[in-house]
């Protein structure tokens, strides 16, 4: 289900008391119309000229902090990729009176094209910052439907986001260069491993946000949920490689269940399997994948997913029985589709 959260920004800059608007993954008594309605209400009561469409991750988080630097006041929506189609096209049909929608660390899915005509009839203005790789007839499509595309592989969302919005802004520079660390795999700054690992918890997402709009990349909160989630984090990740499954033979591919943490998991069993590609799958079929040979975003795409060459995530459409067997067996016949395309790219 989709639930909704509001809560209030600190008190170190003069826009106080901003909306925010976090989509998540949950149960609680909500219907999944009910949450999109209520999303259809918020957006068309918002009190702000900008709404800001954004994953989920450290890099989403970095974006939206440069967002409320730049502009103050705005209502942000963080997504995971597979909802980001449904979610846009809710957006889109609200009238947008002139008003900002921006969309940032997203990729260009087919089904979001007739939302963007929807956005531009209604009044929105459009502009989309991302890394992912795009085909270039999208990067052509959506070119025609936005006010602003910037697509670049070359940095994460939030670097982008910083060069545009706020290309003088010291806080803002520094803010991209920790946020890339982490999303590029660059593993320079100990500070970016920190802060990602902090947001696996959906709960910090606010509070790191308000502190990197600070300028601040440590506080006694992050440093104690690090503390907490390090020593959760070692338990799951042994765990999950106790459970791997390796197939293939090009590649050798670990599939594995996912108790928390899927990026550090996965770093994990490379080190510890010396895998090529690992599959960390959650029991709903949602699964994270990293490779060494750059084709992650291309078999993600194949599964309703995308991402980067190294990095990606998509899902398997498990039926009961393909949950079954998973739990049983930890294998279906999803993994062997998945074998057959990344041994073929």
């Amino acid at each position: 289900m989709i639930s909704f959260h509001r809560t209030k920004q600190g008190t170190c800059y003069p826009f106080l008391c901003q909306a925010v608007y976090s989509l998540r993954m949950s149960g609680a008594g909500r219907t999944k119309k009910g949450a999109e309605d209520g999303l259809v209400v918020s957006v068309e009561s918002r009190k702000s000229n900008v709404v800001h469409v954004t994953h989920n991750d450290l890099d989403a988080v970095g974006s939206d902090a440069i967002h409320r630097m730049r502009f103050g006041e705005i209502m942000s929506i963080f997504c995971s990729v597979g909802s980001f189609p449904g979610i846009l096209d809710r957006v889109a049909g609200v009238a947008g009176k002139g008003d900002l929608l921006s969309i940032s660390d997203l990729g260009f899915q087919r089904p979001v094209e007739a939302s963007l005509e929807k956005a531009r009839k209604n009044g929105w203005k459009i502009e989309w910052r991302d890394h992912h790789r795009w085909h270039q007839d999208e990067i052509v499509a959506a070119e025609h439907l936005t006010d602003h595309l910037a697509v670049d592989v070359s940095t994460c969302a939030c670097g982008i986001c910083a060069r545009d919005l706020l290309p003088d802004d010291a806080v803002a520079q520094e803010v991209a260069r920790v946020v890339c660390d982490y999303d590029l795999w660059k593993n320079q700054d100990p500070r970016a491993a920190v802060l990602g690992q902090v947001l696996q918890r959906k709960r910090n997402r606010d509070h790191v946000r308000d502190c990197l709009i600070k300028g601040v990349f440590t506080d006694e909160t992050i440093e104690k949920e690090y503390s907490g989630i390090r020593n959760e984090m070692n338990g799951m990740m042994g765990k999950s490689a106790g459970k791997s499954v390796i197939l293939g033979k090009k590649y050798k591919i670990a599939f594995a269940p996912l108790y928390g943490y899927p990026s550090e998991t996965a770093a994990y069993i490379r080190k510890s399997l010396n895998t090529d590609i690992e599959v960390i799958v959650s029991k709903n079929g949602r699964f994270s994948l990293r490779s060494v040979p750059p084709v992650s975003h291309l078999i993600a795409r194949e599964f309703s997913g995308g991402g980067h060459p190294n990095a990606a995530g998509g899902s398997f459409e498990f039926t009961l029985w393909d949950r079954f067997l998973f739990w049983l067996f930890r294998k279906n016949s999803h993994f062997d589709k998945f074998v057959q395309l990344a041994e073929t790219m």
